[in-house]
């Protein structure tokens, strides 16, 4: 009996249950249209900001889901000087996270380029700049010529997930891979997303930076499904806040006969977070456009700015005037009077619940 899904003959031709998906099929496609609409009634330059937080998030989650942190000042100001994005405060940026920000970018604003070998090695290039992954030397650039496992667990004591396809084949099945890549098009560019995720983590054709390549060919699908290069949703960053399901469902669905319902069902669930997560952001966005907008031509001073923007960007707990001092670095008297000068010009009151201590919050937004 076939140990893993590869084993099996004809195993990329995967099977799923329909019925199992649609549903949360159609939640994902009706919220990509929405956020898609919302974006269009933003301003070109909240649509920049949003586009370039979100690209940066990508870039840096994805390297975090492998437990690599990366400095997002660098990651920002990189996506910003090749996108042409004027941003304050540019910092100086290290060769190994332009690699990484090259590899998104390539993804996502040519979703419509064909995928190949040589664009694959381009992007494995960009990731292992000179040649190493932390302290060991890779074959980069290149499929891999030796075996691979994934493995956890301490020296001595280590617990092997998976063995991947056998290093001889690997260029076989990234042939049949990129074939079906290039050409199926009557899979819809979301479900192919998933697929193409799946069956590329499966292969494993390279000696590190697998899950990173494999996440970047699904943004170039789900751009494709969007029919655009502006990203406004991160898919890395939910599967990071949902790391130990990930590697959890992929494992199983790896172990399987080639019934990959439960994937596409996570992948889905999961794209239909982010995207909610996405929505909200870009609602509370417009919010905040439009009480700028409301009050543009009152007096606002610094702090009372710093502190207005806060309560729109997710402000934890309750808005308390000793709060207010502490964030807006002033003493308590002054935080006083500045609640008190907002409370009189209608934008903040204090909260209906008593208690010992006053809360304050936003009116009408």
């Amino acid at each position: 009996m076939p140990k893993y899904i590869y084993e099996y003959k004809n195993w990329t031709e995967f099977k799923w249950q329909e019925t199992a998906i649609n549903t949360v099929f159609g939640e994902v496609r009706n919220l990509q249209g929405k956020v898609l609409a919302l974006m269009s009634t933003l301003g070109f330059s909240t649509r920049e900001e949003a586009k370039l937080s979100t690209l940066a998030m990508d870039v840096i989650k994805s390297s975090e889901i492998e437990g690599e942190k990366l400095d997002y000042d660098q990651v920002r100001s990189s996506i910003a000087k090749r996108l042409g994005i004027n941003m304050a405060g540019m910092v100086s940026v290290s060769r190994d996270i332009e690699g990484v920000v090259e590899m998104m970018l390539d993804a996502t604003q040519h979703y419509t380029q064909p995928l190949t070998h040589d664009r694959l090695f381009g992007w494995h290039a960009s990731l292992f700049p000179i040649g190493r992954s932390g302290m060991y030397k890779i074959e980069v650039g290149r499929y891999r010529t030796a075996e691979m496992q994934i493995v956890s667990g301490a020296m001595g004591k280590e617990k092997i997930h998976y063995v991947a396809v056998p290093a001889n084949k690997v260029h076989a099945e990234m042939d049949q891979f990129l074939e079906w890549f290039n050409k199926d098009s009557s899979i819809d560019p979301v479900i192919k997303s998933a697929i193409a995720h799946f069956w590329f983590v499966t292969i494993h054709p390279f000696d590190d930076g697998n899950g990173r390549v494999a996440r970047a060919i699904s943004d170039l699908l789900l751009a494709r499904a969007d029919g655009s290069s502006e990203r406004y949703y991160s898919m890395s960053s939910q599967i990071l806040l949902e790391r130990k399901q990930y590697y959890d469902v992929l494992q199983r669905v790896q172990h399987s006969s080639g019934d990959i319902t439960e994937w596409l069902s996570w992948f889905l669930f999961c794209l239909k977070s982010s995207l909610q997560t996405t929505e909200l952001t870009l609602r509370n966005t417009m919010r905040k456009n439009q009480f700028w907008m409301t009050y543009e031509n009152t007096p606002i001073n610094e702090r009372q700015r710093l502190m207005i923007n806060k309560l729109f960007d997710g402000f934890e707990g309750k808005l308390k005037s000793s709060k207010w001092a502490k964030m807006a670095k002033c003493s308590t008297d002054t935080a006083l009077r500045d609640i008190k000068d907002l409370i009189e010009k209608g934008i903040l009151r204090q909260e209906q619940q008593g208690g010992r201590s006053t809360n304050y919050e936003l009116v009408g937004f």
